[in-house]
């Protein structure tokens, strides 16, 4: 018989021994006594393991409460810093509220400025056309009047001085030969020992109103079937173009009264 047969049987006897044989069974307890601890050690020990485990709940416990402390006051700084970021974003919107209401508010004015602006250039334009007119209407007329005072003036010296005749002649163009259509046609026309000169007398006078007296001059010989014997413009203002035509027509221009010599 082996070992392991010899183990097999007390594995198979042994429960009845320990319970029918006392002194098998005591005998078993001295030897198993040193492997084993006893009753009141395994209580004891139980009572410790139980012990530390009751410290340790309450241990941790504490720590969970601690930390649930904490939790709590970081919530409560958190809905206080919430609470002031809600406040201070209310402040704000305030703020953006009143300074939009201030710039609406000055846009406001911005186009009310703006349309009295408007309003004010309209009426500066109007008064300037209506003083460029009435400056237009007093230059016209101012040409006019120096014309004609200028007009008059020399007929007198011419007249009483030299003799001269002097006379504003007006003529109908019915063909429109000098204007394009039919109409007046004015002339200064002055005759000595009878020498024929036909004279213009303007404020001033461009390159068009040279040829605009050329064919008033060429009309006035057709029509009276008469040649000029000088064609004379008097202005203070001639336009330099109008002098290189003038020149070419054979028309005598003065810028000086007395520098027409009769």
């Amino acid at each position: 018989m082996n070992v392991e047969e010899i183990k097999e049987i007390i594995r198979r006897a042994l429960p009845s021994i320990i319970m029918d044989d006392i002194e098998t069974r005591d005998s078993i307890f001295k030897v198993a006594h040193n492997l084993f601890a006893g009753k009141t050690e395994t209580d004891n020990r139980f009572d410790r393991i139980l012990d530390e485990m009751r410290a340790d709940r309450e241990e941790q416990a504490k720590k969970w409460e601690e930390q649930y402390r904490k939790w709590e006051e970081q919530n409560r700084k958190w809905d206080e810093q919430n609470r002031k970021w809600d406040e201070q974003n209310r402040k704000q919107n305030r703020k953006w509220d009143e300074q939009n209401r201030k710039w609406d508010e000055q846009n406001r004015k911005w186009d009310e400025q703006n349309r009295k602006w408007d309003e004010n250039q309209e009426l500066l334009r109007k008064m300037n056309a209506r003083i460029e007119s009435g400056i237009g209407a007093l230059g016209a007329r101012w040409g006019i009047f120096t014309e004609e005072s200028f007009r008059n003036g020399l007929q007198a010296i011419l007249e009483d001085s030299f003799g001269v005749e002097v006379l504003n002649v007006t003529e109908f163009d019915e063909e429109g030969v000098v204007f394009g259509r039919p109409d007046q046609v004015e002339l200064d026309v002055i005759v000595k020992n009878g020498t024929l000169i036909i004279c213009e007398i303007k404020s001033s006078m461009s390159r068009g109103d040279i040829y605009i007296f050329d064919r008033k001059a060429s009309f006035y010989e057709k029509l009276h079937d008469r040649k000029a014997d000088r064609r004379i413009v008097v202005s203070p203002n001639v336009d330099p173009r109008g002098m290189a035509v003038a020149e070419k027509l054979g028309i005598e221009v003065y810028t000086r009264s007395d520098d027409v010599k009769i």
